[in-house]
Order: C-alpha cells, then structure tokens, then sequence
C-alpha cells in the first residue's frame, strides 16, 4: 500500500483537475471491480461484491488536493494566481510548482526583501502578492507555455525518513485512495461501493451527489486530518498525532458523527488491538459534511491520518498510522456482513 500511495501523491490533481488521478485509480481498481463508472462531475464509482452487508455501505476518498489555478499572465511573463483550497501563504514562497498538464516547471516568488519596506517585512504575505517565475521572458512567450485557467500543483517527492514517516504533498487524501484501493483487492468481499469524489477541497462538491446518486444506509469517510503534536503548541490544542494510530473523530468542523458507528468503529480498534486515537480539537472536515445531509440521511463516521502540515508541499505522516487505516476499515467491512 506504500508503494501505491508514494504514486498517487506524485500524481498532480488540484480541484476539479482530478482526471489523471481518476485514470490512474480506475486503471488499479478495474480488475477487481464488478462495476466501475464516473458521473458528470468526474467522481469514480467502484463497486465491489461479495457477501451482503447489513447495511448499504459506502467508504469515500476524495482525489483532489489543493493547489493554484493561473489568473493572468504579466507584461514580464510572471504568472499571477490564486489558491484552489485553503493554503498558508506562508508554506508556499520559493516553493516549486509544476503548471498544467504538460507539468510545466516553476516557482513561486516573492519581491525582494531589498526592494520591501520595513513595515511590509513584518507582515506574511498576501497570495495575491506573489507569481510563478516560469523563466518566461515576456507574456507572449508565456502564453506558449501556458493560460489563464491552468492548474498548478506543488512540486515534491515522496521521502521517507526518520522512524517511520513519509513526506510527501496530497497526502491528504490519496492515503483514503490508497486506502480503498487496498480493500478493494485484498479486503473481505463484501458489498460495497468504494467512490473516490472530486472537489472536496474547494467545498465538498463531489461527495453530495455521489451519495444521492448510490443512496447509502453507511458511509465510511477515509481521510487526512491536521496533526497539532508541534513544538509551542499547548497540549488542550493538539488535535492529533502522527504515530499514534488511525484518528475516528465524533466530531469536526463540519460534521456531528453517527455516535453508533463511533464506538462501533472504536471497539473494533480495541478488540482488534488496532491503534487509534481520537481528535482533541473540534477542527476541518470531510466529505461526511455532505454525505450525511444527502437525500434522507447518512450515518457517517470518518477514519483519518494525522499529518503534519497538511495542505502545504511537504505533509508529513506515520506509516504504521496507514497500516491502522487500513486494518480498522477492513475489520468493519468484515463485521457489516454479520
């Protein structure tokens, strides 16, 4: 599962850019899947048969990572932009980044302290202060690399390093992808529609529709979650920790949690001796946050990755905490066949 979340974070799919993701994803799950499809918005459906579940389950991931989109091109032929998703302006100066579908090599920059006024070098900047310098001349010779309307992704490998620890960009939430790919091939065979949505980044566009369209009774959300374990952070107000075990939150920014499927989900990691952790800090969201508002209703529970720096080019998680995921969301599909 390493391996095939290491080529999905490589993969660059900023909201509502996802296609190459999606390909990637329907070209892994096609062999072991009874039907596969995607709707006009672009999230993939996959469903997997086996042994009736209890309920109609649905586990979800969402493809999309944030990113830019290019708002116009200057006279110099710098490339000014905007943030697709919620980024720090902070993360992101001197930041590789690769415009468009022809990966196009840039970095993002900032006017020089030299030229800034002292009162500006106190503040962070503003993302419409900055540009992406692709070594283009002038406009016109932009304008042959690239548009107005163009993507851009960051520009990261994946490094693993320390005890245990990826560093990679998209973690959140090719981990969820990574996730239910697994399941699909090597999980129980159990009935269940595996939706891999788009846009959630930008407002959870993909996931509301997938759920009305399948109707489910349960939805699993598959996720990456913010980490707090930092130096100078107080301990009321460390959300979670990379290490420590898969995250089942009861509640976030956006969702109140089914508390049945919350200590369903809890005692499975506990009879399993599955590490886990919960959230300390009522904070983000996931899909769940339109999945469980769709048609009459969806008990939802989410299992989430703590990563460090999460939306920025360098998120940083556990290894053994996917292993966890996984071995949590198998055991519930296992036991929703009971």
């Amino acid at each position: 599962m390493l391996e095939l979340l290491k080529k999905l974070c490589e993969i660059d799919g900023v909201s509502s850019f996802e296609e190459n993701v999606r390909e990637f994803i329907r070209k892994e799950a096609e062999p072991y899947a009874d039907e596969i499809f995607e709707d006009v918005l672009g999230n993939l459906y996959v469903h997997g048969s086996g042994a009736a579940a209890k309920r109609k389950l649905m586990f979800a991931a969402h493809m999309d990572e944030v990113g830019f989109i290019i708002k116009s091109i200057t006279e110099d032929g710098y490339l000014k932009f905007a943030a697709v998703g919620g980024i720090d302006a902070r993360v992101i100066i001197g930041k590789r980044v690769r415009v468009g579908v022809n990966r196009l090599p840039g970095v993002i920059g900032i006017k020089a302290v030299h030229l800034t006024k002292p009162e500006e070098r106190k503040k962070t900047p503003e993302i419409n202060e900055l540009y992406i310098d692709v070594g283009a001349k002038d406009r016109e010779a932009a304008g042959k690399l690239t548009a107005p309307g163009d993507y851009a992704a960051f520009d990261s490998g994946c490094v693993e390093f320390g005890d245990g620890m990826l560093k990679a960009k998209a973690i959140d939430d090719r981990i969820g992808c990574a996730v239910m790919l697994k399941l699909l091939k090597d999980g129980p065979r159990v009935d269940c529609w595996y939706v891999f949505t788009v846009q959630e980044e930008v407002g959870l566009r993909g996931a509301g529709p997938a759920a009305h369209r399948l109707a489910p009774e349960t939805a699993i959300i598959l996720e990456g979650t913010t980490a707090g374990d930092l130096p100078g952070t107080d301990e009321h107000r460390r959300v979670c920790a990379p290490g420590r075990g898969a995250v089942i939150p009861f509640m976030d920014g956006g969702t109140l949690y089914s508390p049945e499927l919350y200590r369903e989900l809890t005692g499975l990691a506990v009879e399993k001796g599955i590490a886990w952790q919960t959230k300390n800090v009522i904070s983000g969201g996931t899909d769940a946050g339109a999945v469980q508002r769709s048609r009459g209703g969806v008990r939802s529970a989410a299992i989430s990755a703590a990563v460090r720096y999460i939306h920025s080019p360098s998120s940083v998680a556990c290894i053994r905490d996917f292993e966890s995921i996984y071995s949590l969301a198998a055991a519930y599909l296992y036991q929703s066949r009971l």
